[in-house]
């Protein structure tokens, strides 16, 4: 060593980075314990799989109570046109009527049970978007997306199952063709609505000109909002 060099010359990096080694080596080892559990639940039905079917706690049919004897969407998920969340409706809701009609079901002791307690039915989620993704149901279905689009056709599901990946891929298909899935605003809850056919007109070109008079009436226009990164991550 020179006698114009300090002992610390020699060194290419501070002390202080001694110390990054141990922290490196625990990080790692960390990372490589979560890994496998953050692509499992990645990866599990619940969060990707089309077909996801879990058995809820009281065996509720759609084609039942929506397809069969007529109820409206929006008797049970009564927020679904004024908030971000379509509500999950309260064991009150069910037991008007219930407290009547099979009263003494054994498929229903979850129901009744839940009734007796005031404990809410732990129903299963079926349709579960990541927490960084923003979905509004509101500001959907009050510009002509019908519940089929996302939910297909629960009023013909026994057992409701998720039909569509929900990925980010196919919520930017619609949004950059929101025409394909638009309808008049009375029809949205009308789970077997189909356009009325022109002259020599298909179906899908019955929707787009639908589509287009709507997203024209509702000034559904702004092509860069609906694709901006920040509208669905906030």
């Amino acid at each position: 060593m020179s006698h114009d060099q300090t002992p610390s010359d020699k060194f290419v990096f501070p002390r202080w980075a001694n110390y990054l080694l141990p922290v490196i080596i625990v990080c790692a080892a960390g990372g490589g314990a979560i890994a496998p559990v953050v692509v499992g639940l990645g990866f599990s039905a619940n969060t990707l799989n089309v077909g996801y079917a879990p058995e809820q706690p009281v065996p509720y049919s759609h084609a039942l109570h929506v397809g069969e004897l007529g109820l409206d969407c929006r008797y049970c998920h009564t927020t679904v046109e004024d908030a971000s969340f379509a509500a999950i409706p309260p064991t009150q809701t069910c037991m008007n009527c219930h407290s009547a009609i099979r009263s003494d079901s054994p498929r229903l002791e979850a129901l009744f049970k839940s009734n007796e307690t005031g404990e809410p039915v732990e129903w299963v989620k079926v349709h579960d978007l990541p927490d960084y993704a923003y979905f509004n149901h509101s500001a959907h279905v009050n510009k002509g997306v019908s519940c089929v689009s996302c939910h297909g056709r629960v009023d013909k599901m026994t057992v409701v199952q998720q039909v569509k990946p929900l990925s980010m891929g196919w919520c930017l298909d619609c949004h950059r063709a929101p025409e394909k899935h638009l309808r008049p605003l009375d029809k949205v809850t009308d789970l077997a609505w189909e356009p009325t056919l022109m002259e020599g007109e298909t179906l899908e070109n019955a929707q787009l000109r639908i589509g287009r008079e709507q997203k024209k009436k509702l000034l559904i226009n702004d092509e860069a909002y609906m694709t901006s990164c920040s509208t669905c991550h906030r």
